[in-house]
């Protein structure tokens, strides 16, 4: 089961309690969070596992967030600070392969 999609009034939730946010001319939907997968494509199915990939998704994206924000205060380039954490992300690597 990919992707399920549970319709609420005014707004979507996935299965995995990720919120989608409707589209808008002036609003941009906020990024979900995703249908975790184990590598052979099928979804992660324990509930405790899927608790802890989310909130470590959305710890993550806050940091991201505020690092962008302190570095737009700070006058660095919107696009260098973005290329530099899409780098850091690239350069993390599997302790366990």
């Amino acid at each position: 089961m990919r992707g399920i999609i549970v319709v609420l009034p005014g707004k979507a939730r996935t299965r995995a309690g990720g919120i989608i946010q409707p589209m808008t001319k002036t609003h941009k939907p906020e990024a979900t969070t995703p249908i975790w997968q184990k590598p052979d494509g099928s979804p992660v199915s324990c509930l405790e596992k899927i608790k802890v990939l989310n909130q470590n998704y959305a710890e993550l994206k806050q940091m991201a967030q505020d690092a962008l924000e302190d570095a737009l205060l700070m006058e660095c380039s919107e696009e260098q600070i973005k290329e530099a954490l899409h780098r850091l992300i690239d350069d993390l690597h599997n302790p366990y392969g």
